[in-house]
């Protein structure tokens, strides 16, 4: 998977290459400039007639631009090219100092614009720009822009109508260690950043500035990525879904792909627990199991006949309680998956605890079996378990609110899994996928058209089918590869019927193709 960094972090790298490896940084600095050069002639081929501004700050991100300037008037001499150094030339970092000498050695005369007075002489000249290369703040950048820099992204955002941004490393003002915006920040196009992704460019809202965003190597090697310590923060590939897709052997049956037992539904509600067992079915488990109320029973089945059913009988409500529990239910299975439609009441929950108890198969816990956990315990089991909240679910699950989650949605859900053991799939957008031991995956697939009734029952039947196919897999790369391809059956659904029209079948219609797409 894709190492995402910190600040921190990405200064011990760049330490390590340039101390340690011995590599120059201002090697480091020629190459980040000749990655952004490359993506600003796929993007703009030959840049005929493009208006091209580079901002360059004090630091190595602005020294970054200054060498970007300087090899593009290499690939295109006649190119209509303005450079604006937002600094002194004295205050200039010592790499970035050595770039400004020789972009002046071409006779490339760049305007030093230190003040907001020497910037507002400016704007007039500039405003017509049609490509921006923002190299201002990088990832060194702590709290809200400040000053000269806020003001000019201000009026970057606000005054340049005609221009696209490419933004160097990150978009000026955003923070290299949350989601969160703390203030002004560009709205870039496209964003080349070095090295790694960092937190601020792949967590929500803040990845909403970073455009289509390119990773560059420039000279640290993985090896330098992979001695870096603490929990891990990764995000998930194509190339790490493939492995979930291969063909499957001529000689399997139905029981080499697992047996996925779902509890939950109800005489009301029969159509969540559906969802999910019938989806587990189309992720490619062999067979699949409901146990549920009677009266919901013949409403499934007449739907979907392929399904197995445990009816039991049900509480005056329609609801399961804990007295419909049978362990009988767990023999042959591979998977359990409770809570999709079980009901909210104290004796829906008192079943749903019966399950986490007793059962000693892998379980995916959604919906109101998440109902039976808000006291923030999870008993000890020996098998993984999944827990699927969205916002609201894992704000009662930690005691706060859905915004006290949304503002440290990281933070939360690496703790919550380390202090139960279990693995949290904190709902989304950007998905984070936590372990027990601390790494998170965060999920780049998905679209706001999944946020429709029944989309997290369908995800709780890809999430059972693949922990009963793949049990040999590590867990979290197992989960990370059905939230992945969930998010990639919603993008495909959004696209042939718009984000506003699209049912939770509609993703689990889709599941195929999402497939078939990481498979290719």
């Amino acid at each position: 998977m894709q190492r995402i960094l910190d600040s921190a972090e990405m200064r011990e790298a760049d330490r390590v290459t340039i101390e340690d490896r011995r590599v120059p940084g201002l090697v480091l600095m020629e190459n980040a400039a000749s990655a952004v050069t490359r993506k600003l002639q796929s993007v703009f081929p030959g840049l005929d007639g493009e208006r091209v501004l580079v901002l360059c700050g004090k630091g190595n991100n602005g020294g970054d631009g200054l060498a970007v300037a300087r090899q593009l008037l290499l690939y295109a001499p006649q190119l209509d090219l303005r450079t604006v150094l937002l600094a002194t030339p004295d205050s200039l970092s010592p790499d970035a100092a050595l770039n400004w000498a020789m972009l002046a050695a071409q006779d490339h005369q760049a305007d030093v614009a230190a003040t907001p007075a020497a910037w507002e002489s400016l704007l007039a000249g500039i405003t017509d720009s049609t490509v921006i290369v923002d190299a201002i703040l990088g990832t060194g950048v702590s709290g809200a822009p400040r000053g000269l820099a806020a003001r000019v992204v201000a009026d970057v955002n606000a005054g340049f109508r005609n221009a696209r941004v490419l933004a160097v490393d990150m978009p000026s003002g955003l923070g290299s260690d949350s989601g969160e915006l703390q203030g002004q920040c560009m709205r870039a196009d496209w964003t080349v950043t070095f090295t790694a992704p960092k937190v601020g460019q792949v967590l929500a809202p803040a990845c909403e500035h970073v455009g289509a965003l390119t990773v560059a190597r420039i000279g640290t090697a993985d090896s330098v990525l992979d001695s870096l310590p603490g929990p891990r923060l990764l995000m998930t590939k194509p190339a790490d879904v493939r492995p979930f897709t291969a063909p499957r052997s001529a000689s399997g049956h139905k029981g080499t792909y697992g047996h996925v037992l779902a509890i939950g539904g109800s005489s009301p509600k029969p159509g969540a627990i559906l969802m999910a067992a019938t989806t587990a079915l189309k992720a490619g488990a062999g067979l699949a199991t409901v146990a549920t109320s009677a009266g919901a029973s013949g409403a499934i089945l007449a739907a979907a006949p392929e399904l197995m059913l445990e009816p039991a009988k049900e509480l005056p409500d329609g609801t399961l309680g804990p007295d419909c529990f049978d362990e009988g239910w767990f023999s042959g299975k591979s998977v359990v998956a409770v809570g999709p439609g079980l009901g909210n009441s104290d004796a829906n929950r008192a079943l749903a605890r019966r399950v986490f108890e007793t059962c000693e198969l892998p379980l995916v816990v959604d919906a109101d079996g998440l109902a039976a956990l808000q006291s923030g315990t999870v008993p000890a089991r020996s098998a993984p378990t999944v827990v699927t909240p969205h916002p609201g679910e894992m704000g009662r699950l930690v005691g706060s609110g859905t915004a006290q989650v949304q503002r440290n949605r990281l933070g939360i859900a690496r703790a919550f899994a380390a202090r139960t053991g279990t693995y949290v799939v904190l709902k989304g957008n950007r998905t984070l996928i936590a372990s027990p031991e601390g790494d998170v995956v965060v999920n780049p697939t998905g679209t706001p058209g999944m946020a429709t009734a029944g989309s997290g029952d369908v995800l709780t039947g890809i999430l059972a089918a693949y922990l009963a196919q793949f049990p040999d897999h590590p867990v979290l790369e197992t989960v990370a590869a059905a939230v992945y391809l969930h998010g990639l059956a919603g993008e495909l659904a959004a696209r042939d019927l718009g984000e506003q029209r699209m049912l939770a079948t509609d993703i689990g219609g889709r599941l195929l193709e999402a497939v078939r797409t990481v498979a290719k």
